[in-house]
């Protein structure tokens, strides 16, 4: 019986892994973010173009809007032939308003790669200064406080939003 304790408890002390401590570190993407002007310009950008682009959309669907309402006014006095014919000319309408806005706006869209080539360097570039002061600090783990609602208390002194801001060049 006790070969087989002594036994039990080296095999435990061999599956026991060499405890170290963890380092860890906060910061907040949208405060990063705010402070960098390249940012605010880009996203500035992207609404101007996203305006325009909604207008264009929305022209469409006011021919097709007015397109119906003409032919609701006049269905009375159309032949089977020319109902038909401008039901077509709705349906294309709306179509043609539909594939505008998802060539815009779709998950592929005009929008996604505006926004993908304006703010991938921005993204890039703080994450190269995370990575710089994670590997010169020996962080493990770094969270986004802003992305992650699952936080609900950090002490200030685990939040390096400031040094990320310093080491991209901008004051905090």
């Amino acid at each position: 019986m006790k070969r087989l304790i002594w036994i039990l408890l080296v095999m435990l002390s061999w599956g026991i892994p060499e405890v170290k401590a963890q380092k860890f570190a906060l910061v907040d993407m949208e405060y990063i973010l705010k402070k960098i002007p390249a940012y605010e310009r880009a996203n500035e950008q992207l609404n101007q173009v996203s305006k325009k682009w909604m207008a264009e959309v929305d022209a469409l669907n006011t021919e097709a809007q007015t397109l119906y309402k003409n032919y609701q006014s006049e269905a009375v006095f159309l032949s089977n032939e020319q109902k038909t014919e401008k039901e077509n000319a709705i349906v294309a309408k709306e179509k043609e308003a539909a594939e505008l806005r998802k060539k815009y706006f779709g998950p592929e869209g005009e929008l996604f790669k505006k926004r993908q080539s304006l703010m991938a360097p921005i993204q890039d570039e703080i994450y190269n200064a995370i990575k710089d002061i994670c590997d010169s600090k020996g962080y493990s783990l770094i969270l986004d406080r802003a992305s992650d609602a699952g936080i609900i208390f950090a002490s200030p002194k685990a939040d390096i939003s400031n040094e990320v801001l310093a080491k991209l060049g901008y004051s905090n």
